[in-house]
């Protein structure tokens, strides 16, 4: 078998590829990404292409599947620059894709794709995929979502499974992590316990989490296996702020969401910060996943608890580890995090 990974050196992309590489039905790899990364997985040839300006086609001739997760968080302070790449770019993806007569075609959705829902029971994948307006991420999550589904209508001979996973740590992402999150101004060797001194316990505070390499098999098990449709994708526990502060070994405050998201908001304002106050809304709204489906009709289980995913990341960010790939690089921020200072924290692509 032959698979495409578009999108193969970030976060997620590393550990898809790192699974299908121990699977002796995949017989070759390509990794198709913007920059080449210095890393040499088995059976990997590297490629480069941007999904929104570059020419898809030669690089996904020949391929069994094609697996779909370029995506850009940044810029925040320019949504028509990661409209582009990610809805534009995900359709260009999709129609070479079809033109090149792929068997499957496996996308990476989100958690954030999903509408707002109640967080006191869990949603099966039948729940609303309209996002929240309010943060790029969520509208471009979801309209990518609508755009699968008249892909599937035209396209019926070809397989599609959307893959709807929370949020993803591993050790080796937590820098990159950072500089797309938190900025040049985060300590980040400060961020361990004792050291936090508390967890704001805000009501809607909660979330899912699951560990990249969990992600990786579910990727290998998407592309192998013969499902299709959407998978949600997560590791208990369900983390809340009371999770969080016995991680970190902070105490919990009280704090509104009106407070948590004015704190975010002012920061982003000042340039202190990358994310975008939409993201807390986000956070706050979006819903707790059942994943009954995942591990009836993928067989996927995950390997580590939701914690160990999250306590990795924070170890993470104290040996800035990373890996040999642009987006993991602990040095692609530049000397003193010069570079991040220079794309005006979250402002250029």
């Amino acid at each position: 078998m032959r698979v495409v990974v578009v999108g193969a050196t970030g976060n997620v992309g590393t550990s898809v590829v790192s699974a299908l590489a121990a699977d002796r039905e995949v017989t070759s790899i390509v990794g198709l990404a913007r920059r080449r990364p210095d890393w040499s997985p088995p059976n990997t040839t590297w490629r480069t292409a941007d999904v929104a300006t570059g020419d898809l086609a030669p690089h996904l001739e020949g391929a069994d599947a094609v697996v779909h997760l370029a995506w850009l968080f940044q810029p925040t302070r320019d949504p028509v620059t990661t409209w582009r790449n990610n809805v534009l770019g995900s359709i260009r993806v999709f129609e070479a894709a079809a033109r090149a007569g792929v068997s499957a075609l496996v996308h990476a959705s989100s958690v954030g794709a999903y509408s707002s829902a109640p967080k006191d029971r869990a949603v099966t994948e039948d729940w609303p995929t309209h996002g929240w307006p309010g943060a790029a991420y969520g509208r471009e999550k979801a309209y990518v979502e609508r755009v699968l589904d008249l892909f599937e209508r035209d396209h019926p001979d070809i397989r599609v499974v959307r893959l709807r996973p929370g949020f993803i740590f591993k050790r080796e992402a937590a820098v990159g992590q950072r500089r797309l999150f938190g900025g040049p101004f985060v300590p980040q060797r400060l961020v361990r316990p004792g050291l936090i001194p508390f967890v704001p316990d805000t009501p809607g505070l909660r979330f899912q989490t699951v560990h990249s390499d969990d992600v990786g098999e579910a990727y290998r098990l998407a592309v192998t296996r013969p499902v299709s449709g959407a998978f949600n994708i997560a590791a208990d526990p369900v983390i809340e702020p009371s999770v969080l502060a016995e991680l970190l070994g902070a105490r919990l405050v009280p704090v509104s969401g009106w407070a948590l998201r004015s704190t975010v908001a002012a920061a982003w304002h000042m340039r202190l910060i990358p994310a975008s106050p939409g993201l807390v809304d986000l956070v706050l709204r979006m819903p707790i996943m059942d994943i009954g489906r995942a591990r009836a009709e993928l067989g996927w289980q995950p390997r580590r608890t939701a914690t160990e995913a999250m306590r990795e990341m924070f170890e993470g960010l104290r040996s800035a580890e990373g890996m040999n790939t642009p987006p993991l690089s602990p040095h692609t921020g530049g000397p003193a995090r010069l570079g991040e200072l220079a794309d005006g924290v979250g402002g250029k692509p």
